[in-house]
């Protein structure tokens, strides 16, 4: 079984097909999804998505694009969604200072009370980082996230932000970006993640990999990334990829509390 423990599956790409979404990541083996909330809007779909189906699971946060249309009443109604058991995680959270869609000092200000808020819950937080590795562990240093722990989804940082990233407890989730030609030293990155650290993930619809690069992603692709993985750790993507399907499962379940 795989688990694609990133995808945004509310998106309105998937609005005309979402049930052949399904099918299919199943077909490939896929057997559990976490569908990721981004703002107040998309962390209710997730919840409700999650609530439909027996084996979805959702996040909710504020991702660093959305921070700067935090209002007063956010918080109190991401705690009450929070509540709902399929919830299994905080995020996604973090900054991004390559489109800066938010001002830093607000993306700062906002990671740091939603961290607090994923402690005061006892959640997990799902973390997203662009262009801004130093001031990312910086805050989760001084916050003392290591003790809810969590994943930086989508890893696509140096050897130093895998290192940092790990010595705090945190997992590494790598998505599609593996499987691009230039991704050279992300692959070389992967080779130093323990295994009882390692997640895989499509960020659907985004970043699809190749072989169907260019194309809208979706959840049967996480099958590509696992395979990735299985021929860079272990030479062999037939033996290896169950292997690497085991481990990133166990994995998934055991940071995410997952039990079925």
């Amino acid at each position: 079984m795989l688990i694609d423990t990133h995808v945004h599956l509310d998106d309105p790409r998937y609005d005309h097909d979402r049930e052949a979404v399904f099918q299919r990541a199943e077909e490939a083996g896929v057997g559990a999804f976490i569908t990721i909330g981004c703002d107040l809007s998309t962390s209710t779909s997730a919840v409700q998505l999650a609530t439909e189906r027996p084996n979805v699971y959702a996040t909710v946060g504020v991702h660093p694009h959305e921070v700067k249309r935090i209002e007063p009443p956010w918080y109190e109604e991401l705690k009450q969604l929070a509540k709902n058991p399929k919830v299994v995680a905080f995020g996604e959270i973090g900054l991004d200072y390559h489109y800066d869609h938010s001002p830093r000092e607000i993306q700062r200000e906002r990671f740091r009370e939603q961290i607090a808020l994923a402690k005061s819950l006892g959640l997990p937080l799902v973390i997203h980082t662009r262009e801004a590795q130093e001031d990312t562990m910086t805050i989760l240093r001084e916050e003392q996230a290591e003790t809810v722990g969590g994943v930086f989804h989508c890893f696509s940082g140096d050897p130093w932000l895998a290192k940092e990233a790990l010595d705090l407890g945190f997992y590494l989730s790598f998505s599609g970006i593996i499987t691009f030609r230039t991704a050279t030293l992300l692959r070389e990155v992967i080779l130093t993640v323990p295994d009882d650290r390692l997640l895989i993930e499509t960020d659907a619809p985004y970043l699809t990999p190749v072989p169907f690069r260019g194309k809208r992603n979706e959840s049967a692709y996480v099958k590509f990334v696992a395979e990735q993985i299985s021929e860079l750790k272990y030479k062999d993507s037939t033996t290896g990829l169950s292997q690497v399907s085991e481990l990133t499962t166990n994995n998934a379940k055991r940071l995410f509390k997952i039990s079925s």
